[in-house]
């Protein structure tokens, strides 16, 4: 599958542990990353100082669904079901 244009949910539903530049601390679940660009893509797309756990997303129906709400439910679902 590839990304779905204008969604950008994995890079708002999911908590990021590890630093992001402009989020030296990363980020909460449910919080817009501050790389995530007007338009729904990744203002480090390609970039070595973008997060390991960004650039090695995967995404699919699983965890994208058929549209961006459903994406931000599942990940939001999927962050929660693996909270510590």
């Amino acid at each position: 599958m590839q990304c779905r244009s204008g969604c950008g949910a994995c890079c708002t539903a999911p908590s990021i542990s590890s630093s992001i530049p402009g989020m030296p601390h990363g980020k909460p679940a449910g919080v817009r990353c501050v790389q995530l660009l007007e338009d729904y893509r990744c203002g480090l797309f390609g970039d070595p100082r973008r997060p390991p756990v960004c650039s090695g997303f995967r995404p699919g129906p699983e965890v994208c669904g058929d549209d961006r709400e459903a994406a931000i439910r599942l990940i939001g679902w999927l962050e929660a079901a693996t909270a510590a």
